[in-house]
This record gives C-alpha cells, structure tokens and sequence, in this order.
C-alpha cells in the first residue's frame, strides 16, 4: 500500500513537471508569436494569413501570387514553387511509385481501388516533400500542392491528352475524380495532407495546336450536362482545394480570367472556397493569342480581378504597374493572396512539424514493396481483354514464345506522361519471361513505332563483353565521368565504370541514388537539370564487316571514333532522337571510342546501340521469330513519345501530340499482317492513352488485349493476364469507333454524334465493354417504387451470379434512359456501377440507388436551370452500354 502510494505521488509530481515544461513552452511561443502573429496556432488559418499578407511590400505580394514564389526573409516566410504533379503518382520529383495511367485507372471501375491508389501517391509525395525540405530544397515538384486530376471529357479520341482523364463519360469522370481528390488531400479535420487541383476548368480538350487561340463555344445543354458536371463533383462532394483553368476561351472569355466561369458558376453557383490556378503561360495568352486586352499589366488585372489567385508564369509581376495605373486595387491583390497563403497554412507549412500528423509520414514508403504490389494490382484491373476466341489464357507449358512489336520492351510504353521515375520497371518482355523462366522466350522489335521514325530504342544496345574503358583494362564497360553543366569542366563530380550506356534518368540525376543512400552529399552531387556526362574506352567488334553504331538521347550528344567525330547532335531535344553512322570494323582490333552528352532540363536518357554486320532486317528477324514459335504475342500501339501534351511531333496520322488517324500505325499493321500470315497464333497487346481502330485485328485474331499505359508493374500484369494468374475484368471507359467512322470536326465541342451517350452509330467496341476468362448471369432486377418525385430516391437491386468455372470479377453497369424525351437527350446514361468479385457458382444481390433531381437531370436552356422531365424512364443494367442484361421502367412524376 505504501509503496503504491509513493508510485503515485511519482507520477502526480512528473504530469505536474510536464504540465509545468508545456506551460513554459507555450508562454514562449506565446512570447515570440506576439512579434509574429501569423505562426500563431491558435488563430485561423486565414485570420494568420491574413495579418501575413498586412505586412508585405506590394512588389513581395505580387511575387507570392506566382508559382516560383520567393523567400521573404524577413517575415520567415521560405520559398515555394506551387508546381508539382501527381496524375499517376509523384511525378517529376525522382523515385516514385507510378501507377497505370488515368485512363487506365479509370478502365478499373473501382473505387476502392482508386482510393488506395491516391492514398499511396499522397503518402509518397508527403513524405518525398519533407525529405526535401530537410535538405533545404524547396523547388518545383517539391512542394504539397499538386496540380491533378485531368477532368476533362475526352469526348474526342484524336486528343493526345485524352490519356490523362478518366474517359468520355461524366458520371465515371466524376466518381474517380472526388476519390482521387479525397486519398490526396487526406482526411484530417485541420491540415490538408495535399491540395488536389482540378483541371483543365472547364471545356478544354483540343486541338493541341489550337489550344493557345481557340475559342471553344458549346451550347449551355453540353455544357452543363457533359463539360461542367465533374467539375461540380469535385468542387462540392470533394472540396478539392483548388482549380485550374485552360489556356483557351470559352464564349469569348479566357477560361483563366472568366466572369462567367469562374466568378459566376464556380463560386457563387458552387460555393467554391478554395483557389484557383491558370494553366502555365496561360496569362500571356489573354494579351497575347487571345488579344482580349493589349498589355501584360491589363491581363494580369483581368485574370486576379475575375478570380484566378494564382498564376503560373510571370505575367503577375507586372500587378505592381497595374496597381499604379488604376487597372486594380490592391484589396484585390490582398483578398487572393490571402486564400494562397491561408492554404499553405492548411497544409501545415507554417507550424511545428510535430502538429501536422502528415508530416510524420516516414520516407521509406515511397517505392515500398506494398506500393510496388499496389501497382500490379491497379495494373491487373485495368486490363481490357477486348476479343477473346478461347486462345486465352495461353497454357504455361509452352515451350518457345515469340514477343514481337515496337513497344513489347520500351519502358515509355508503361508510364504515358506526367510520371515519376520508378525503380524497377517491368516492361511486357520482362514480365513474360518472369512468368516462363523455362520458356525460351524470343524477342524482336519488328517495325518502327510509326512511319518516319527511326526508333532510338530498336538496336541492341552494346553489351559490356565489347567495351572496355582503356587498352590494358581488365574490366570490362567504359569509364564514366559525370559533370555539372555542359561544359566538362573541372573535376568530375562521380568517375566510374558503366558496363554499357543505356540510360533513362527522366528527370532524376545520374547520382540521385547516391545522395538518396548517403553515399554522396547534395550539395556536391549533380543537379537533375545541366549536367554532362563522358564516357570513353575502346570498342572490341566481334566480327568483321559493315556495322551501324547507332547514339540515341533527350538533349545533345557526339561520338567519336578513333579520333574521328562520327555522329553530332550537340543541340537540346525535349524527345529521345537518335542518329546512326556506317562503319568498317575488323575483329580483333581495337577501337578508341569517345561519346559526350549532356542534359539540358526536363527527361534525360541515353544510349549507344549498333546493327552487326550481316543483321536481317528487324521485320525479317519479326518473321523469323515467329515461324520458329508456338505462340506469338504482338505488343504495340502507341506511347507518350506520339501523343500527349502540345509535342513537336508530325509523323503521318499524328500532329502536334494529336491523332489524325485512329488507326494502328502502318509499320505495325503491316508486321501484324505479316505475323498472322504465318500460321501461329497472334495475340495483340495494345499499349495505348486512347482509342485506336483495330478492325482488322477484330476480324482476323483470336485476341486483342488493351493494357493502356499500365504503370511500373505493367508488364507483370499483361504475363499475369495472358498465362491465366489473374482474370480480366477492366472496361473500356471510351468508345472504340471502326477506322472508317466519319467523326465531328475535332474542333467542333457539339457532343452530338460523339461519345456513346450520342453517338447513333455502331461503334467496333462499346463503351464499358470488357471480357473475363468466366461469364456471368444476371436476373432478378427489382425497383421499389413504380413511381417517383424528383426528389424522391428508387432502390435498384438484382443478383449477379458467376455462371463459369473460375473465380472473377464482373462490372456491374447501370444506365439510365428516357424512354420519349421532350427534347433531345443522351441516348442512355451511366448512373452507377459495381466491381464484384465472384467465385465459381456463387451469386451475389447488389444494389443502386438512383435519384432523379441528380440523375436525370438536363439543363433547361430556356429557364437557365436544372429541370427533371416528368415522364417514362428505363432502368438498364447491363455488362457495357450495349450489353443490356435486364430494364425495367419507372415514372417520374411532377416537374
């Protein structure tokens, strides 16, 4: 008893020290946030930033509202690049998980699977964040504030960015985008873990190369009920904490200094509190393409003045001239500037890292195996098996397989754009040959990725049995020695030998890993941007004969040999671009062998390949390949490097990043061709971001599968699918349209006669389409109610029952149709959908619940509102949009 007593009375004096430590610290902090009000925790996020913004010259204001904002030393307020990027995963900012493509996350239809995705990239990007920070590195895709997702409607499959959204439908666009925004910016009732952006507000989906002029005009029917609604969502069911606008105008305003959309529907109408962001260089645009206004000042005034807070660019630092010339007020200046800096302080950046749970976030997430296991799985799900005659799965006792196609083993094939840098890749070639480790497993490119390009990736590299770094070396490679800057000057920052030059840093430095393991401090290692790199050795040729030495690199590049300057491209290339020189080479001579590159900014990679002599041609070793094989698999398509963002690209069927033919690139047609003349089984694997028009594959091979931009893991997912580990079951989220459809002007935003909610004709894929290695019945469709008021809700419910004799997963689809619509309507519309998982025999009951103020609305152009039809509607459940299982009518009643 009395040895209790003493315990307690222990334990009473050591709480009352603690109390008595925190009170003290806590009068300090008090003490020293007197002086500094704004890091005071106790007041509001926005009552701190706005006495910041009181004390700030109006030249520091107008540098804090662009994305490369400046340190303000005075007021211990660090410097902040707002830029940073997180479609897939971290992107830009070195190592980091890189999931399947937005449109192949979209292709899942799994919501909780969407939700573990964005979850994982916050928890990468929090920490990556304060590891930088650690390190005093506060620059552009460091930051927490990240400029994702893509919304738009990919209404058109021509738009090179297109791969960056979730699909042509609303509804789908709109349930992944308010998951993605809630796993990003966390659910912590104080401090946002990331600001999410939602992006490009709000008609915004090419033409590329008109993007910066273009005057995108719908009627207000399309615009409410296809190009605003996820944007709705995200704004008022996801709060996602800012929006980005396009580069282009709509009605005659620019999208980025809209009266119309940014003041009138997306705060008044909506309620946004957040802020908003212009596109990059967008402000220029409204003097300069779009010619609103004359002057840099004027657009500067119009953009902040209608609502946009910040501005990535630097037309911004003019708002000090606009000020003194009357074009704005400085309550103006303050009021934005204001939202900027209450967010930072949302996000923790101001505070004790000890009261910001997301700081805690430890480094070794980023890349863990859990991550890595994550993107398989996303991967997996996002698989479309489009045609599937009973080849598939290909039995693993197959003894010789024959991989052929340009992007079977090219590792852009697996990222698209906007994504990071991951560690370990698995290319298609790769996961097929983990999956038959006793299969003889041949590989051969075959033919260009399309015409009128040479592919830097096609030769074989040169393996380190033919280099060596001097004359009396016993090791085997060449001698590396990695500069800062271009110029090769001083001492080498890292000297080593590299077994052979093959290289894909993106936009890593080659010493990133070093500084990562502690092996190298920052300050001494090479930056990501601006640096070179020389390797030199001999060359030691096999054989006699006529070789082509082949150099390949983002940026610039020469080789010589024997003192002989044989290729220069000493000139920035933002795209891998390769050049080749004939040569006469003997074996058993050795040959003094010189090659420099340097890197300007953005990705970097290099390579030195060659051809020996006596090669056959790579469509001819396709053939040979496939002769010798018992089954062929042709992976192609397309990559990042043909379409995406605003690209200096112009080869036949493509232009400006777009697509002018939807169509599989001749080289590759014609190889196919070729390969099924064989005799062999052909399967096709299509790396793609869009929809590409493979009639004549539907027509002659017995299975095309679309794996998209399947991330890291990607190449373990297609072995997984093809030798029968995992069962399909993504949906195609765009139509795939015949190659002959005559679709609307690409620049024409009418969605009449686009998408499967208005297109009449018959598509070659529909919308929602996807096989499984099982099939699937459905019956017992009820409604509870024959009759509904507006704001009344239907419960649907109906059992799925997995009818084949292995275990999968089917996507339950839910469109919703007027069955005599007043006016003129979508053909039907998605309303919900489910991702069950069913084994062999077992049959589930699942449930919708539909709305008609939500989900049957249309935009009353002649009232300016929403409005619900009163009048006969039909319930449609099906596995896509033209697989209707069961329907089932009801009526609306009332207005």
């Amino acid at each position: 008893m009395h040895s209790r007593s003493v315990s307690m009375k222990t334990v009473a004096l050591n709480v009352a020290a603690v109390l008595l430590l925190a009170s003290a610290q806590g009068a300090i902090a008090q003490t020293a946030d007197a002086a500094r009000p704004w890091l005071d925790t106790s007041r509001s996020f926005e009552q701190r930033a706005a006495d910041l913004v009181s004390r700030m010259t109006l030249e520091e204001k107008a540098a804090q509202m662009q994305n490369n904002a400046p340190a303000i030393p005075r007021l211990d307020v660090p410097a902040y690049d707002w830029w940073n990027e997180a479609l897939h995963g971290v992107a830009r900012a070195g190592a980091a998980t890189v999931f399947p493509q937005a449109i192949g996350m979209a292709a899942t239809f799994d919501i909780p699977l969407m939700q573990e995705v964005s979850t994982t990239i916050s928890d990468e990007a929090r920490a990556k964040h304060h590891e930088f920070a650690a390190r005093g590195q506060r620059n552009r895709y460091q930051g927490l504030t990240f400029w994702s997702p893509n919304i738009n409607i990919f209404r058109d499959p021509r738009w090179g960015r297109g791969q960056e959204t979730y699909g042509e439908d609303p509804y789908l666009t709109a349930r992944m985008g308010v998951t993605f925004v809630q796993g990003l910016q966390g659910d912590d009732p104080r401090y946002r873990k990331l600001d999410a952006t939602a992006k490009h507000f709000a008609v915004h989906s090419g033409p590329e190369a008109d993007r910066h002029h273009f005057d995108a005009k719908p009627s207000e029917r399309d615009l409410y009920e296809t190009y605003l609604p996820a944007f709705e969502a995200l704004v008022k069911e996801g709060q996602v904490a800012a929006v980005m606008g396009a580069y282009n105008r709509v009605y005659g305003e620019s999208a980025s200094a809209s009266q119309f959309l940014l003041r009138d529907v997306l705060r008044r109408d909506w309620g946004f509190k957040g802020y908003v962001v212009s596109d990059c260089w967008a402000i220029v645009d409204i003097w300069k393409n779009h010619k609103i206004v004359a002057t840099r000042e004027e657009a500067a005034a119009l953009a902040v003045k209608n609502g946009t807070e910040l501005e990535c660019g630097e037309e911004y630092s003019t708002l000090p001239a606009a000020v003194r010339k009357g074009l704005i007020g400085q309550a103006d200046i303050d009021d934005a500037l204001t939202r900027l800096f209450a967010t930072r302080m949302r996000l923790g950046m101001f505070d004790p890292p000890g009261q910001v749970p997301w700081a805690q976030i430890p480094y070794s997430v980023n890349q863990s195996p859990q991550h890595d296991a994550l993107a398989r799985r996303a991967a997996r799900e996002s698989l479309v098996l489009l045609k599937n005659d009973g080849v598939l799965p290909l039995s693993k006792d197959l003894k010789r397989i024959a991989v052929v196609g340009p992007t079977a083993d090219d590792t852009m094939s697996l990222l698209g754009n906007y994504y990071g840098t991951p560690a370990a890749p698995v290319t298609v070639l790769n996961g097929i040959r983990q999956a038959l480790p006793d299969a003889e497993v041949v590989y051969a490119p075959g033919a260009d990725l399309v015409e009128g390009r040479d592919d830097p990736a096609a030769a074989p590299l040169i393996e380190a049995r033919f280099l060596r770094p001097s004359a009396d070396a016993s090791e085997r490679g060449l001698l590396g020695e990695y500069f800062r800057g271009r110029q090769f000057d001083g001492k080498p920052v890292l000297t080593r030998i590299d077994p052979q030059v093959g290289f894909r840093w993106d936009r890593e430095a080659p010493t990133s890993d070093l500084v990562a393991r502690g092996e190298l401090a920052p300050d001494t290692a090479l930056n990501d941007d601006d640096f070179a790199v020389r390797w030199s050795g001999q060359l030691l040729p096999p054989v006699s004969g006529r070789y082509e030495l082949e150099v390949a690199a983002n940026d610039g590049y020469r080789f010589w040999l024997d003192g002989k300057l044989l290729i220069d491209a000493w000139s920035d290339a933002p795209r891998l671009r390769g050049k080749s020189a004939p040569v006469e080479l003997q074996a058993g001579k050795a040959y003094d062998i010189r090659l420099e590159y340097y890197e300007h900014e953005h990705d970097a990679a290099v390579r030195l390949a060659w051809r020996l002599p006596g090669a056959k041609s790579a469509f001819d070793e396709a053939l040979d390949a496939a002769r010798d094989a018992e089954a062929v698999i042709f992976v192609g398509g397309l990559t990042g490097d043909v379409e995406g963002e605003e690209m200096e690209v112009s080869y036949p069927g493509f232009a400006g990043g777009d697509r002018t033919d939807m169509r599989l690139p001749k080289p590759q047609q014609r190889l196919l061709e070729a390969l099924h003349a064989t005799g062999k089984p052909v399967v096709l694997v299509l790396t793609t971001g869009s929809a590409i028009a493979v009639d004549w594959a539907k027509q002659n091979l017995p299975a095309i599968l679309v794996a998209w931009y399947p991330g890291q893991r990607g190449g373990s997912a297609v072995a997984d699918v093809l030798f029968g580990d995992a069962n399909p079951a993504g949906r195609l989220p765009v139509t795939f349209y015949k190659a002959d459809e005559k679709l609307p002007a690409f620049d024409d935003y009418a969605m009449r006669g686009r998408t499967y909610r208005y297109f009449g004709g018959e598509p070659l894929y529909p919308f929602g389409h996807g096989l499984s290695y099982t099939n699937f019945a459905y019956s017992g469709l009820k409604l509870d109610r024959s009759n509904a008021g507006s704001s009344d809700q239907v419960r649907v419910s109906l059992k799925v029952k997995n009818s084949g004799a292995r275990a999968g997963e089917e996507v339950v689809q839910l469109y919703l149709r007027p069955n005599e619509p007043r006016r003129e309507r979508a053909i039907r519309e998605l309303r919900g959908f489910q991702r069950v998982s069913l084994q062999p025999g077992e049959e589930r009951t699942l449930s919708f619940v539909i709305s008609p103020a939500a989900d049957l609305r249309h935009y009353d152009d002649q009232r300016d509102t929403y409005a619900v039809d009163p009048g006969d509607y039909e319930v449609q459940v099906g596995a896509s949009s033209a697989d209707i299982r069961l329907s089932q009518g009801f009526r609306v009643t009332g207005d």
